[in-house]
Parts: structure tokens; sequence; C-alpha cells
């Protein structure tokens, strides 16, 4: 179940969506990069969740947030999942969080620590109708939400670098030179100019997948060739786009009613 969020809250959350899926039986889901930032709030059981190839990053929590990152999580799970999970925006760190996405980029913290204001959402949630959840987490993220004055031409930048445009036109475009650009960038989102359209391309690409063949899915995202996408999920999904279909697709399907998406951090 998705909810259209407070017009209040659009340019902040790109998503909302409360999840109870039977997964058939324990195993390992992928968490995949995104160009937005991460934050699931389980419900039942905590969140087992920890960067793949990182053993010590992995832990069970009752809320997890997490900022942009360019490799995959693994989400460990006894066959159920439960829970409200959110995309916000980069604008959405510092308007509901307080603090800029690069503060959280390639962390996995709770949310207590995030945004002490907010600690004591999970317990509320747990206490709700199921029917209840979206809602309440919407009210709460409007109480919360702060004035925030981003400047212009960093949005602008974000959302071009987001879509596909090349670092130099997008420098030209708000009048920077590329090495501003890339401080502004990395100050705001804690990632390259180069490394936020590579995320863009590959969540472009993600979308696109079982809908046509790999080739028109490479020619269609930017990709020089379906070999250069499958390298690049390889590295940012530790598997290849085939695999992703034929392991997680059914559950993501699931999850958003045949609209493709990621229970990810």
């Amino acid at each position: 179940m998705s909810l259209s969020v407070s017009p209040a809250l659009a340019p902040y959350v790109a998503s909302l969506v409360a999840y109870d899926v039977d997964l058939g039986a324990p195993g390992v889901h992928r968490g995949l990069p995104s160009t937005t930032l991460t934050f699931v709030l389980p419900i039942g059981e905590p969140l087992d969740v920890g960067w793949r190839g990182l053993p010590q990053s992995r832990g069970r929590r009752w809320s997890t947030v997490s900022g942009l990152h360019a490799h995959p999580a693994e989400i460990h799970h006894d066959g159920t999942q439960c829970g409200v999970q959110l995309a916000l925006t980069t604008a959405g760190a510092r308007a509901l969080l307080g603090v800029p996405a690069a503060d959280l980029a390639g962390e996995l913290v709770e949310l207590s620590d995030a945004v002490p204001g907010l600690r004591h959402l999970p317990e509320q949630l747990a206490g709700c109708r199921p029917d209840e959840r979206e809602r309440l987490v919407e009210q709460v993220l409007l109480s919360h939400l702060r004035e925030t004055t981003p400047r212009a031409e960093v949005g602008r930048a974000l959302a071009q670098l987001t879509r596909g445009v090349s670092v130099q036109a997008v420098a030209d475009e708000v009048g920077y030179s590329r090495r501003h650009l890339r401080t502004l960038i990395r100050r705001e989102c804690g990632v390259t100019p180069q490394d936020l359209r590579r995320l863009g391309r590959f969540e472009r690409s993600r979308t696109r997948l079982g809908q046509s063949s790999l080739a028109s899915v490479a020619q269609a995202c930017g990709y020089a060739d379906q070999a250069h996408l499958t390298r690049d999920w390889v590295d940012l999904a530790g598997c290849s786009p085939t695999t992703w279909l034929r392991e997680e697709f059914p559950f993501l399907q699931d999850l958003t009613g045949g609209r493709p998406g990621s229970l990810r951090p």
C-alpha cells in the first residue's frame, strides 16, 4: 500500500509505503543503491540489515536511516517482513531529519541517533492499527518539518545530474566551475556529481528491467552497451540484472503492487 503524501511533504518524501509481505521462507533480500535516502520502520521484528561484505555493519534495528551509497545492503528475514518504508529526497534530509544528506552517506543508523526527536516513532507505529500506519508516519513527519532554504542552483544541479545530464553541462547551466560544483554536491549529498549520475542511471535501469530486453534497457538508460549495464549492476547490486529479476522481482511486485521498487537501506 502506497500513500500519496501531503503536498507539504511532497518535495521531501519521494515515496511512503506500508508493507506486509510473506516471502515463503527465510532468506536474504538485496538492498539496492538509489538517489534517495531510505528510512525503514519495521513492525513485529527489528530489521536485520548490514552492508554486503561488511559483517561488522550488520545489526537488528527498530528503525534504520541510510544515506546515499554505491554498494548493496543485505536484509536478512525469517520469511515475512512488515513495516513502513520511506524514500527521502536529499532536501528531505535537511527538512525532516535536520541534517544534510552528506552526513548520512554510506551510513546505517537508528532513528534515535539521527533524529532524537523522532525516537518514539517506532513505538507509536507498533501501537496503531495497520490501516493507520502510513497516516501516523505522515503526521509525525509533518510535525517535525523544518523550514529550509536550499540554494536553487544546487537543487537544479541535483535534479539534472540524477537525470543523466553531463557534469560539464550542469556546471555550465548553474554557472559554476566543475570543481565548485563537485564541492557543493559532495557537501550536500556525500557523493560526487559523477557518482550521482551513475546512481540515477542505475535507478532508471531498475525501473525498466522486466519490461524490455537488457540491450534496450542499456540503450534507453545511457549505458554504452548491455555489457556495461551488467558490469554496473554487479558492482552496485552485487548481482547481474538477470539474477535480480529472478530472485528479487517477484518480491518487489508483491511489495509495490506490480510497480518496480525496492525495500532498500
